[in-house]
């Protein structure tokens, strides 16, 4: 097994490994080799072995394994690196900012302490999968956030005497104003890791103990996932994928930020025939790249809105569009009209449950006929932490707590890093628009009426889909209340 050789990673960069094509490594029996291609030229090789003082073999291994090896061993030196200056009082890092964004994270060691700080930060949210990271300034100290699997945690605490400093830093990466400290700023930005590029969604707002930032981290590598991997049972799965292969009509799938709404149109999109149909998108922002399907960015400070855009979109000949997220009375009449006039229109709301979904468009002044007459159905889902399948810190709590006077400290998993889950998973609702919801819907009837209607008609609700999942030992009881709990109210 290949582990890393710290000296080796500490004393060369990393831009020189992917130059010289070679890399050092340590094996579990001690010693060490090096590796590079058939390129790698031999002087490199001698003077690696004089640096050293001993005679390391070389292996040549291919390309683009080599690519991805240089890549693991500076990722896991960083990885390394930060792990030691977390016990260090980061108060001390107070060295000069330097404004040029470096492409790769996995180079910063080279940059100033700042920039390396914000770099480590970044590249740490990234191996763990988070989602966003908080900026949040306290009283006496500035508090980094992560977002885990839906939940944010506390991660490190930092000087107030580097906050600013950090702030600007992250300002510059967004090439966002760094003098204006008193109105809220949106930037973007992208970093590398390896191989891996990380999009970027910067957003500062002012406070009262000085600018919190956030950033929200869109991995483009990040495969894609299939309708079958999401979590629906078998029988939703089957209505599902009936209902998306219908020729015309408005589809819509809610629930709140982040509750994976985009992973299931994206899913639903590439089951469609997009080589004999012509599918477009509207995103904001795009957040995969789907082969076969024209994807269009939303930008509204120069003019382009989903509405102005689904406008454009109607006179490129499609026949399934999707559109992001249907926000105002303009964006959701000219989804319908789209619906009734031939086209699958793919779109999202913010709305507790399904049935919400159709008093949200009433709301939004769509007549009930239209509503009627266009939707075909509307999938309502969380996302509830699954259980982590190497430890279960529940059960070590209550042992811990039996023994705590025997004095016994019991640890808890670094896989979930303790939190007990690791990874989620979908549960959902499906409201399928039959000729009695229809009626509902042209009555005006209320969001209840509407959801008992279709209960009687099988749906299950959200809560149901939970507990099922609690049935199967995937999830636990208070994780689905936690995500189900305004769906119910």
């Amino acid at each position: 097994m290949d582990r890393l050789w710290k000296e080796f990673t500490t004393n060369f960069s990393i831009e020189y490994c992917r130059r010289h094509q070679i890399i050092g490594l340590r094996q579990d029996n001690g010693s060490y080799e090096l590796r590079g291609t058939t390129n790698t030229q031999r002087f490199i090789v001698d003077l690696m072995r004089r640096f050293f003082s001993q005679p390391l073999a070389f292996q040549p291994i291919e390309m683009t394994e080599l690519q991805l090896l240089i890549n693991a061993q500076y990722e896991a030196a960083m990885s390394q690196t930060r792990q030691d200056t977390e016990t260090k009082d980061h108060s001390l890092l107070l060295g000069g900012l330097i404004e040029e964004s470096t492409d790769d994270l996995l180079e910063s060691e080279k940059q100033g302490d700042i920039v390396r700080l914000v770099n480590e930060t970044l590249l740490e949210a990234i191996q763990v999968g988070a989602s966003d990271v908080h900026f949040q300034p306290m009283e006496k100290s500035l508090q980094v956030r992560m977002r885990l699997d839906g939940v944010l945690e506390d991660v490190r605490t930092l000087s107030r005497q580097i906050q600013e400093e950090i702030v600007s830093r992250i300002k510059v990466a967004g090439r966002m104003n760094i003098a204006e400290k008193r109105l809220p700023q949106d930037g973007r930005a992208t970093v590398r890791v390896g191989e891996r590029t990380i999009d970027l969604r910067l957003a500062s707002m002012p406070t009262s103990f000085g600018e919190r930032v956030v950033i929200r981290l869109l991995d483009k590598s990040a495969r894609l996932y299939q309708l079958s991997e999401l979590g629906m049972n078998d029988l939703l799965l089957e209505r599902f994928r009936k209902l998306i292969h219908v020729e015309h009509g408005l589809i819509l799938v809610t629930g709140p930020t982040g509750s994976g709404k985009s992973t299931t149109l994206y899913a639903a999109l590439q089951e469609l025939d997009t080589r004999h149909r012509n599918a477009v998108t509207l995103e904001d922002p795009i957040e995969y790249q789907l082969n076969g399907i024209s994807q269009t960015q939303i930008n509204t400070k120069k003019g382009m809105t989903f509405a102005s855009g689904l406008r454009s979109i109607l006179r490129q000949d499609p026949d399934i569009i999707m559109v992001g997220e249907i926000r105002d009375e303009e964006t959701a009449v000219m989804a319908v009209q789209a619906a009734l006039t031939g086209h699958l229109v793919f779109s999202t709301l913010h709305t507790n449950d399904a049935a919400s979904a159709v008093t949200r468009l009433l709301d939004l002044g769509i007549e009930p006929y239209l509503i009627s007459s266009s939707l075909l159905g509307v999938l309502a889902q969380r996302l509830v932490r699954r259980k982590c399948t190497k430890c279960d810190v529940q059960a070590r709590k209550n042992m811990l707590d039996d023994e705590v006077n025997l004095g016994i400290s019991l640890g808890v998993c670094n896989h979930c890093r303790g939190t007990g889950y690791r990874g989620r998973d979908g549960i959902y609702e499906l409201l399928l628009v039959s000729d009695a919801i229809r009626q509902k819907i042209q009555d005006r009837s209320s969001a209840s009426v509407i959801r008992e209607t279709a209960c009687q008609e099988g749906m299950r609700l959200l809560r149901d889909s939970g507990m099922e999942k609690v049935q199967m030992g995937w999830t636990t009881v208070e994780e689905v209340e936690r995500v189900t709990m305004r769906a119910d109210l």
